[in-house]
């Protein structure tokens, strides 16, 4: 509607209300209108193209970060997001990528833990708590020859032979160690070790056991090697003392149960000694080595043939007909041994002549069990040497001389623990490193009158068949810690002091309270002794042995095997008791320089001491060239004639405190090494 000159064109300003409302000079007013007019509708259509640009690249952003997330859902972290300056979706930009850098954090752990699993020597198994396997890692591929894929839903017990299933469990509160057996894809059987540890988490998705197994086949065929060199005699290849012994027991046994008879022939070299000082030592070990074989070749298959000392051999005859004459029957046999034997022995260019004379003893007659026939077969031995050589006895009662001797021996003994007779020497064990004095053994000695210092060989075995020998055993563990107790109030450092245990100790229902009673009577720190038992003792009740020891060690006492490799116990059942020193028997050391097979024992039972993280004593060292021996095979400790021989507790403590001023008695030994 028209209004008055000069207020027409003031109506655009006052609705748009952001104009000047000025007219130019000289601008009709309805030229203005129109220009006002104009200048709206570009300012209305330029803030409608920002906003629209503004929102294509929002849902450029927001289609960038939504590409984003679903490449970090995949795993793919390489790539950042990115966004516009001016979206606004900055902010959310930043987090994906704080997001990711923790997300590539993680990747990096995860990818170097599968890197350690995949390089790992051992089979890992990761299971449910059925034992059904959800994951394994190469080595356990390898181990088993199945892929992964393949074991995914199997049980690992049906990986385990039938024969084996009693002894497989996964669950063990006290995540020991064990062993099994596992069937390949390939239909072989590897033994393995393995522990298996439960998976702790509130997941169910996540709980199971992960395990973990070691193919074991180079030590069970080591441990096998090691014991049959244990077994046989390294010179004659035929069973040793403590194998005759064995197969002697099973001989009875069989007879017993087969109502036969068996007959136990001792050998003895007539004059050896001579043979030896003359030819030499190798012509005396051609003479045995000739021996054994005439034997074998003389005596029936079913006999079995033993080598039992230097110049003593066993026979058993066994499955005789106890309808036939038993006696004129082995007599025969046995001639005929001595008539093949005395055969000349062609050795270095001279004939050696060689004579046997022999000891019969008879089963059931003469003895019923392996100590009877073995004590009355010696006793007609011991007769027919005093007859000279050749000679042949069997046994009779008459014989007995030697057992009276032995019973008075005996009952001698019970006077001399009274009396004070028993002596306690020590003999030093010597650090191999260095010299250095590690500590020492306590022997026991009887110094009886009429018969001089008897070795603990000629009453030990006697007081173990009585109750004397738990008090022995205790009268020599209290010797032990007053010694100490002097030593230390001397300023001595004696080392770790080893007393043996025998079996009846280890049986008396209070052993530990008495052990605990005299350590603490004479203020000895436990840790100064070391208790040593030997191979038989220890399996003769495992589990309860297993258990004391475990009370003494935790005392803080040591605890060792004596005389080890001539035992029948496994490796892998010493591993439960808490020992943490093996003694290689002397018997071993002693030709460890001259034989093959047992330089092999001593090599192997030093290898395994230090694989089950045990130390090493060698016992019966004697020459330096068995030093350098246990030396080059990094053996802890030695003991023997080499570096004296034992001495009561002052000579000891004169040693220790020549070592402690420098003198080191036994360095020399180390420096010509």
């Amino acid at each position: 509607m028209p209004l008055p000159d000069g207020r027409r064109w003031m109506i655009l300003p006052l609705c748009l209300g952001t104009l000047p409302a000025v007219a130019a000079p000289g601008i009709d007013a309805a030229d203005a209108g129109t220009a006002v007019l104009a200048l709206a509708a570009a300012a209305a259509v330029g803030a409608f193209a920002g906003r629209a640009a503004l929102r294509r690249r929002r849902a450029a952003d927001t289609e960038n970060l939504a590409e984003a997330v679903e490449r970090l859902a995949r795993g793919e972290l390489a790539t950042a997001p990115t966004v516009s300056a001016d979206g606004g979706l900055g902010p959310v930009a930043q987090a994906l990528a704080r997001m990711r850098g923790t997300l590539q954090a993680a990747a990096g752990a995860r990818d170097y833990l599968n890197q350690v699993v995949t390089s790992l020597g051992d089979a890992l198994l990761l299971t449910r708590p059925d034992g059904t396997i959800h994951w394994a890692n190469p080595a356990a591929e390898r181990l088993l020859g199945h892929a992964a894929a393949e074991l995914k839903g199997r049980t690992l017990a049906s990986l385990v032979p039938e024969a084996h299933q009693a002894g497989f469990s996964l669950a063990d509160p006290r995540g020991r160690t064990r062993e099994t057996v596992f069937r390949t894809a390939a239909g072989d059987e590897v033994p393995v070790s393995y522990s298996a540890a439960v998976i702790a988490t509130a997941d169910p998705a996540l709980q199971g056991y992960v395990v973990s197994a070691r193919n074991i086949t180079e030590r069970k065929l080591a441990e096998q090697r090691m014991r049959y060199l244990a077994q046989v005699d390294a010179l004659t290849k035929v069973p040793n003392r403590m194998q005759f012994q064995h197969l002697l027991q099973r001989a009875i046994a069989r007879a017993r149960r087969g109502q036969h008879r068996l007959a136990l022939i001792y050998l003895d070299v007539d004059r050896f000694k001579e043979i030896n000082d003359t030819f030499g030592h190798s012509a005396g070990d051609t003479c045995l080595e000739t021996l054994t074989t005439r034997l074998t070749r003389t005596l029936p298959p079913s006999a079995v043939v033993g080598r039992l000392a230097g110049d003593e051999f066993g026979v058993v005859l066994d499955g005789l007909d106890p309808a036939r004459n038993l006696r004129a029957e082995v007599v025969g046999i046995t001639r005929l041994v001595q008539e093949a034997v005395a055969e000349p022995v062609a050795c270095q260019g001279h004939q050696v002549l060689m004579s046997v004379s022999a000891g019969i003893a008879l089963y059931p007659a003469d003895g019923n069990n392996v100590v009877d026939l073995i004590r009355n077969a010696d006793a007609a031995l011991y007769r027919a040497k005093r007859q000279g050589g050749g000679a042949l006895e069997v046994y009779h009662s008459d014989m007995n001389a030697a057992a009276v001797d032995r019973l008075m021996l005996k009952s001698r003994l019970r006077k001399g623990l009274d009396q004070n007779e028993l002596r306690v020497v020590y003999q030093p064990k010597i650090d191999l490193r260095d010299g250095s004095i590690a500590g020492a053994e306590a022997l026991v000695r009887w110094e009886l009158a009429g018969r001089g210092l008897l070795l603990p060989g000629e009453f030990i075995p006697l007081a173990e068949e009585s109750p004397l020998i738990l008090e022995v055993g205790e009268w020599v563990l209290d010797r032990v810690c007053r010694d100490y107790q002097q030593w230390q109030a001397g300023r001595a450092r004696p080392g770790r002091i080893a007393v043996n245990l025998s079996l009846r100790q280890l049986k008396q229902r209070n052993f530990i309270t008495r052990v605990h009673d005299i350590i603490r009577r004479h203020g000895i720190p436990p840790e100064a002794l070391e208790f040593e038992i030997t191979e038989t003792t220890l399996m003769e009740d495992a589990r309860r042995t297993v258990r004391i020891l475990d009370e003494l060690h935790a005392m803080g006492l040591a605890l060792a095997i004596d005389d080890f490799g001539t035992g029948y116990s496994s490796l892998s059942a010493l591993q439960q008791f808490p020992i943490g020193t093996l003694k290689i028997d002397q018997s071993f050391v002693r030709h460890a320089t001259t034989s093959h097979d047992q330089a092999t024992i001593v090599a192997m039972v030093v290898e395994m001491g230090h694989s089950l993280g045990k130390d090493v004593v060698a016992e019966g060292v004697e020459a330096e060239d068995q030093l350098r021996f246990l030396r080059a095979l990094n053996c802890d400790y030695a003991q023997g004639l080499l570096f004296g021989p034992p001495m009561p507790a002052d000579a000891y403590a004169d040693l220790l405190a020549d070592h402690r001023h420098g003198a080191g008695r036994y360095r020399p030994l180390f420096a010509r090494g």
